[in-house]
């Protein structure tokens, strides 16, 4: 499988490490730890050198009950970074935006090479557009209300065929907007309007997903539904879980792992391809 970029493409044979870079006060798992410009930059550097395909950068928390961020605000955190580890290295940028006038200057003033937009692009009337006229690959992620209101009871029926659903429509949407079939990544959401049992069955599930012929991201890092499974109540305690969850959601079909803590996920994942994926 693979994901066109403007002049190349990435080849997703085998699963790709997606590095979460927050440059936030109040995310759940690393939250004021990379808030400031040279911490971010040098958390981006020390996950590029532990072997990340993607740096993802997001100006604003979007866990579980967490307050809106002004525009402005999410310009001055995110753009001076991504044009920064643009200029300094040679990686792959998601912004992780559901507001098309951040996207656009993540790309044309920060060289961000990929959207990451929390809502399907269903939280900006003019993201799709946005997409469309940036001509960048876009994720797509399913979730069950906002950040603000989707932990407050969710329930599904069958959560994968839900899901599924929803990516038909989503997916539709974007190419009459003019989005090519080729750079959309679907992202089922994981902790996005989920309760435990749901997450799991989405983990159990991927290779529906990957049905639809389009990479799969699955971003699990941390997450408390693993707390819960584990009876692990501080995320920063969760890595053990976190990497054995990733590991099942990569033979599952996951093309691409967002995860904190690039490292640990990148040697998982090496002695994974030694053991499955390795042809000698």
């Amino acid at each position: 499988m693979k994901l066109y970029l403007k002049r190349e493409f990435l080849e997703l044979e085998e699963p790709v490490v997606m590095g979460i870079l927050n440059l936030t006060s109040d995310s759940f798992s690393d939250g004021g730890r990379f808030d400031k410009f040279d911490s971010a930059i040098s958390h981006a550097e020390k996950m590029i050198r532990a072997g990340a395909g993607i740096i993802d950068v997001g100006g604003e928390s979007t866990r579980p009950g967490a307050r809106k961020v002004e525009i402005n605000v999410e310009i001055d955190r995110v753009i001076p970074v991504i044009e920064k580890i643009k200029r300094e290295f040679d990686i792959l940028i998601s912004v992780d935006t559901y507001k098309d006038r951040v996207a656009e200057l993540a790309v044309k003033e920060g060289g961000a090479d990929i959207i990451n937009d929390i809502s399907a692009l269903s939280f900006s009337n003019e993201m799709a557009e946005t997409v469309s006229d940036l001509n960048v690959p876009v994720i797509l992620m399913h979730i069950k209300g906002t950040p603000v209101d989707m932990q407050k009871d969710p329930s599904y029926h069958d959560v994968v065929k839900e899901i599924t659903e929803y990516f038909y429509e989503r997916i539709g949407f974007a190419i009459s907007k003019g989005i090519k079939r080729e750079k959309i990544i679907l992202d089922p959401g994981i902790g996005f309007g989920k309760r435990v049992e749901d997450n799991i069955t989405i983990i159990r599930n991927i290779k529906k997903f990957t049905d639809l012929n389009l990479p799969v991201m699955i971003g699990l890092s941390k997450k408390s539904f693993l707390g819960a499974i584990g009876g692990i109540k501080d995320p920063y305690e969760r890595e053990v879980e976190t990497i054995s969850a990733n590991l099942i959601s990569a033979l599952n079909g996951a093309s691409i792992l967002r995860v904190h803590n690039v490292e640990n996920c990148v040697r998982s994942l090496r002695i994974l391809k030694e053991l499955i994926y390795s042809s000698s």
